[in-house]
Formats: structure tokens, sequence, C-alpha cells
């Protein structure tokens, strides 16, 4: 039986729109053996990861917190910050 991992990361920014979508094209190219939601809240971003193994969830971790951090890198720059 296969016990699926997950993971909630909650982000702080200033552009909770801008970032979620920013992440929003990844959500429609499938990271296998994954499922991802994204949610814009007030002042923050948060992605759920549930995946089918460590490894799965391991690597989806590791691309959405570099797909965000270059969205929210490219917002401040944006507004000059």
């Amino acid at each position: 039986m296969i016990v699926p991992s997950s993971a909630e990361l909650r982000l702080r920014t200033e552009s909770p729109d801008v970032v979620a979508g920013a992440l929003s094209p990844e959500l429609a190219e499938r990271i296998p053996r994954t499922r991802v939601q994204v949610e814009s809240l007030e002042g923050e971003v948060v992605i759920r990861i549930e995946a089918d193994d460590n490894s799965a969830l391991r690597a989806a971790l590791n691309s959405y917190i570099r797909w965000t951090n270059v969205a929210e890198e490219t917002a401040r720059e944006a507004r000059g910050r």
C-alpha cells in the first residue's frame, strides 16, 4: 500500500496574486506522481503538495520553492525595490 506524502508551504509576500499567478502555468505541467494546489490569500501564498512518495514530494517542493522565489524577486523588481 502506498501512503502519500504531503506538505503545505505558507509563504508571506507583498504580491500574493502575482506569485500565485506566476505559478499557475506550472500547475498545468504536472510533476510526475504529485498533485499540487496553489491559493492566494491576504499577504501569503499557500502551496499544498501531495505526492506518491518522498522523492516526488522533495522534487515538487524544490521546484515550487525555486519558482516562487523567482516570481517574488521579479515582483519586487517591478515594484522598484
